[in-house]
């Protein structure tokens, strides 16, 4: 007689256990993607998105005491006769220290330095004219400044406002504040954020030497919140032109040349605690403040002095080895090595952009 065959019993889940799970996990999900969707995103970039073309970078030669004749020979250029003029256009919202350090680090080397700033925000925020109120502070360069006001539009006047498309407004209107203030053809002109400084010798490289390629970007080495807090060499959208017909006023890619090392990039380099939240409020990405506390003074005043972010975002990288190398805070400097001279100058003064000089006042 044939072995009856055993049946074992079946270890399917039972839907009333299944339904349960579903029930927790479902909400869990809707709940994470919510509050924390944002960082989902950032971390999954390197599968969704595809870095831009890499830079051609043009190495970038300096020393003290180094004839500008040799330095324009190692870039493969050669010496101008004369110097020729060079246009500092920016357009401001409220960083006054930075513009004061910019200003005073590239005076000698600029013809005209062109301001353009707006009574409303990005974001449609209405704002004092903070360059204009405090016109004396920059007395110093007085005969070369090129002021210029763009009546902003304000948020709640007809539809949403986008602050990308409104930048882009602003950036359009610099370019007859540009031809006000007299600009030719092959003068040069530096398209930069106040923040986004080139080196002194940066600029007389470029002002003295012909042969220049006629647009390239500037590398600029990045800090957060002060030069404590070197993050890496990824600022790139300065830009330095040999200005013609075709010249627009711009703050993105436009050539795939760059220059390598030619400055500083000081972001969210402020000296109090309330212009960190007016520029969380008012800039492009006013949209990254998901919550309210994110404007606690002492939740900013705590995340300046840890290097960490103040969006509680993840890195904004294309590849996971650099999205894992980059999180967490910024690793602290205490090198004041190479940065503007003004800033050593008057150390006293600018204390808080110095290693150990992360506190802030309120106001």
């Amino acid at each position: 007689m044939a072995p009856r065959s055993i049946r074992l019993p079946s270890k399917r889940t039972p839907p009333m256990l299944l339904f349960i799970i579903l029930l927790i996990i479902i909400p869990v999900s809707v709940i994470l993607i919510l509050t924390h969707g944002q960082k989902i995103t950032y971390f999954f970039r390197p599968l969704w998105d595809s870095p831009p073309p890499p830079f051609k970078h043009l190495p970038h030669y300096y020393a003290e005491n180094v004839s500008m004749h040799h330095l324009c020979r190692l870039h493969g250029w050669h010496l101008r006769p004369q110097p020729r003029r060079i246009f500092d256009g920016i357009i401001f919202s409220n960083e006054l220290d930075m513009l004061e350090i910019r200003w005073r680090e590239l005076e000698p080397y600029i013809y005209k330095f062109v301001i353009l700033e707006s009574n409303t925000t990005f974001t449609g925020i209405p704002k004092p004219l903070f360059f204009a109120s405090n016109r004396p502070r920059f007395g110093f360069a007085e005969g070369k400044i090129v002021h210029g006001i763009i009546s902003g539009r304000p948020a709640g006047l007809g539809p949403k406002l986008d602050p990308f498309i409104v930048e882009s407004e602003q950036r359009g209107a610099m370019n007859g504040l540009l031809r006000q203030a007299g600009i030719e053809n092959e003068d040069l002109l530096i398209m930069s954020d106040t923040d986004e400084i080139p080196s002194p010798h940066t600029i007389k490289l470029l002002q003295w030497c012909d042969g220049l390629p006629p647009v390239m970007h500037l590398e600029l080495r990045h800090y957060m919140y002060s030069f404590e807090f070197p993050v890496d060499y990824s600022s790139w959208r300065a830009t330095a032109h040999i200005y013609g017909p075709g010249t627009r006023y711009r703050h993105s890619r436009q050539t795939d040349l760059i220059l390598s090392n030619a400055g500083w990039h000081c972001s969210f380099c402020f000296r109090h605690i309330k212009e960190f939240v007016f520029k969380m409020t008012a800039y492009s990405h006013a949209d990254r403040v998901k919550r309210r506390d994110f404007l606690s003074y002492s939740r900013i005043q705590r995340l300046i002095c840890r290097g960490d972010d103040l969006f509680d975002m993840l890195p904004e990288e294309y590849s996971f080895q650099e999205l894992i190398r980059k999180m967490g805070p910024i690793p602290r400097s205490g090198s004041a090595v190479h940065l503007p001279a003004y800033i050593i100058e008057n150390a006293d003064k600018f204390q808080f952009l110095l290693p150990g000089g992360c506190i802030r006042s309120a106001n």
